[in-house]
């Protein structure tokens, strides 16, 4: 989307603004620097002020008379002298410009002992990779100098590297992606493990920057994001990644964190969604959000096949069409969101031929929330039921046109038994939880530019909208709220979000239509 320019007398008055703060900037700095001499004598005098009422303060009151009478000769003594009261003035500017200097240590000029043994023996490490027999003069070789290789480079205060940028010769082969991953592999184990590295390869430069990433925060809880009509937040990434942030409430504070938003409607490029994960990775948080961001723009028909529960909290309530944990449900609801879908679309033609707007009915987004839809598929082949996924493909392939949006989440280790109609039309990706890096690729059709780590929290993960980069992801806190397991505060911000609690007719026309419809079938 472009975007639109800013109004003249609004970015006439940020420049403005920003030209005055320089000026004022600027004329602060040298202030400072006029008065530097003046700032330390004062701050001198004050600091041998406080030493003389400390002095004052710590001596006997039986000797505070005696002292007094030293302090009253000393006076006397320098007055009577030649030039006495001038070159007491000068001692005491002597002494106070002592006592007021800057006594701050100066910083280390380049690393201690024990962070250049760590860079010389990630130095040496990286010899076998960058250095061939054939090169007259190797950048790389055994007992060679790493400050030429290394040229930037940061520590925090466990003396481990946080940052890192890397010279590597011409002739490597950067461009494959084995090479890079050898690389990748060596500097995440020596550089330390448990933590998140990004690569970033400059192969005009022959470059590489290593930096450590912080990790993400777990707690935003659920809450109205300010976001437009057709805008779902999955979760938030870093603040290099999107140039977009969201004012977030955390108690009485609030801070901006950077969104990974998700688009649907009719003109999205990615208007169905596939999450993966391992069991507890968070895809059930995550499709409850979603369903508590989709219901205040429109309805929702959720089957979970797990049989766990995790949505009752949303059985009954206004927008809910259904929550359906059975085989029979299922067919019931994915059949008649099947038949909205091609209504839908058969009243959207009809208008358009008449040269009239779109039906009013047609105009209400349709979410449609299935989790573990592979669980579905084992219990329909042995009962000889048709695959509840079978009748996904027409909301799947003309869902954006009407309004309709899928949403599919699964576990990571049942990707095969999902149906090709899934795997083809989900083209915005979610993979939450441990996974290796062929498991991310695989999913996301692109490995990450960062470093999977073995522990994660829940609801973290990987996020890749369509062709997109892929971006680190933190899931907002929506946990069950009739779970005993949650706290007071995290039930009571997802109840909060919870319209209120109606019986809709459709949601009680539906089961039995499609229940018909399901007896009929084979």
């Amino acid at each position: 989307m472009a975007r639109r320019p800013l109004p003249r007398i609004l970015s006439t008055g940020s420049a403005q603004i920003a030209r005055s703060r320089e000026l004022a900037r600027t004329a602060a700095d040298s202030a400072t620097d006029v008065l530097h001499p003046l700032i330390t004598i004062t701050r001198g005098l004050r600091r041998l002020a406080s030493a003389g009422r400390r002095r004052w303060a710590d001596t006997p009151k039986d000797k505070r008379g005696p002292l007094l009478f030293l302090v009253a000769s000393v006076v006397l003594v320098v007055a009577l002298v030649p030039y006495g009261p001038l070159l007491a003035v000068i001692a005491l500017m002597a002494a106070a410009a002592w006592q007021g200097r800057d006594r701050t240590p100066p910083a280390p000029d380049g690393p201690d002992e024990s962070q250049t043994q760590r860079l010389k023996s990630l130095y040496d490490a990286l010899v076998p990779y960058f250095s061939t027999a054939e090169d007259p003069a190797p950048l790389y070789a055994h007992g060679g100098e790493w400050e030429k290789a290394f040229p930037e480079y940061e520590f925090d205060e466990t003396s481990r590297i946080t940052q890192l940028v890397i010279r590597y010769p011409a002739y490597f082969t950067d461009g494959e992606a084995d090479s890079r991953a050898r690389i990748e592999q060596l500097l995440h184990a020596k550089s330390g493990r448990g933590r998140e590295y990004r690569f970033a390869w400059d192969e005009e430069g022959n470059q590489l920057s290593v930096t450590v990433l912080p990790p993400l925060p777990t707690d935003i809880a659920a809450q109205r994001f300010v976001t437009a009509p057709g805008e779902t937040v999955l979760g938030f990434t870093d603040p290099t990644e999107v140039q977009r942030t969201l004012p977030l409430t955390y108690g009485e504070e609030q801070r901006d964190v950077p969104p990974v938003v998700w688009r649907t409607g009719v003109r999205s490029t990615e208007p169905h969604l596939l999450i993966m994960g391992q069991p507890g990775s968070g895809t059930s948080t995550l499709l409850r959000s979603i369903a508590l961001q989709a219901l205040p723009h429109g309805d929702i028909v959720i089957v979970e096949g797990g049989g766990t529960g995790e949505y009752a909290c949303l059985t009954g309530r206004d927008g809910v069409l259904a929550v359906e944990c059975g085989l029979t449900g299922a067919l019931a609801s994915l059949e008649w969101a099947a038949t909205e879908t091609e209504r839908r679309l058969i009243a959207l033609n009809r208008a358009r031929q008449a040269g009239h707007p779109p039906p009013d009915d047609t105009r209400r987004p349709l979410w449609i929330l299935l989790d573990r839809p592979s669980a579905f598929t084992h219990l329909a082949t042995s009962d000889g039921h048709r695959d509840p996924q079978s009748l996904l493909q027409v909301p799947l392939r003309h869902g954006r046109a009407a309004s309709v949006t899928v949403v599919v989440a699964d576990q990571i280790d049942s990707a095969d038994a999902l149906s090709d109609a899934v795997r083809q039309h989900t083209r915005a990706r979610v993979v939450l939880g441990p996974a290796t890096p062929g498991q991310l690729e695989a999913v996301l059709g692109a490995p990450p530019r960062t470093t999977p780590v073995a522990d994660v929290p829940p609801g973290r993960g990987y996020a890749r909208l369509g062709t997109g980069p892929v971006h680190r992801l933190q899931v907002p806190s929506t946990p069950d709220p009739y779970d005993d397991e949650t706290s007071d505060a995290d039930r009571q911000a997802v109840l909060a979000l919870l319209p209120p609690r109606t019986t809709p007719v459709e949601a009680e026309q539906i089961p039995t239509e499609a229940e018909a419809l399901v007896a009929e079938a084979p």
